[in-house]
């Protein structure tokens, strides 16, 4: 079956998530210390961990909205610190805010660019995550025909909802796409579950141990990802280190 489409995770797939991550933490500490003092001094990276685990098992609706989640979490603090509700509401709004701004300021992995360049002339481009990322509003959202967010979607990855979205709509069927990612659970097995074929992102070049298939294609780093999606469409199952199939 002809190979049309090719949809991506993000984080950790087209870039090294942590650096963004704890820049957009530190921006949102420096907004609260600023303009809501009291509401976070007391807190340091394991206790805000705890904090957030405990909003978790209140709020379990919100497990899968990763940004009312982050929303929720710093109403809580300024209300906790005797912030009145307008002004924690607010508060909230402008506090992620400077979270987001920071969380998109990935530094995409120095082939992606090149690659995705190059796949966009054969194939269309999605994006499936479960962060709240929005590729285009980076370096790589022109080469991206759509995308989907978990939190928009209700559902994280491995549940088939955003894969049957992307099915959807493109129109295709699902042997068709191709869904890359670097999670085995999140990613591969979430899209195998529908049909999909996979390529897994494995840079440490660890075994397979999912109690599923093994991957259609698996590649060490993004630029080894053409050969493998080459391979794919002549039916063969490839490994980015050789180009054979396997």
């Amino acid at each position: 079956m002809k190979i049309v489409a090719i949809t991506f995770d993000l984080d950790n797939t087209l870039w090294d998530v942590e650096p963004a991550l704890l820049r957009a933490e530190q921006a949102q500490r420096e907004w609260l210390l600023q303009h809501r003092p009291g509401s976070i001094e007391a807190f340091d990276h394991e206790t805000l961990w705890e904090f957030k685990k405990s909003l978790w098992k209140r709020h379990p609706e919100l497990i899968h909205h990763v940004s009312n989640m982050r929303i929720r979490m710093l109403y809580e603090l300024q209300r906790a610190a005797g912030y009145d509700e307008a002004e924690a509401r607010a508060g909230a709004t402008k506090a992620f805010a400077a979270f987001l701004a920071e969380r998109h300021r990935v530094e995409l992995y120095e082939e992606a660019l090149e690659i995705l360049q190059l796949l966009a002339r054969d194939y269309r481009l999605g994006a499936l995550t479960n962060g709240n990322a929005d590729i285009y509003k980076t370096d790589a959202g022109e080469y991206f025909d759509f995308a989907f967010l978990a939190e928009e979607i209700g559902a994280s990855k491995p549940a088939p909802d955003i894969f049957h979205a992307a099915i959807a709509l493109t129109g295709l069927e699902p042997g068709q796409i191709v869904h890359v990612g670097d999670n085995p659970d999140h990613d591969i097995v979430g899209a195998q579950s529908v049909g999909m074929r996979t390529v897994w992102i494995n840079p440490r070049g660890l075994p397979w141990t999912e109690d599923a298939p093994a991957p259609d294609g698996e590649v060490h780093n993004l630029k080894q990802l053409p050969r493998v999606i080459a391979g794919l469409a002549l039916g063969n199952r490839a490994s980015g280190d050789t180009g054979q199939s396997y």
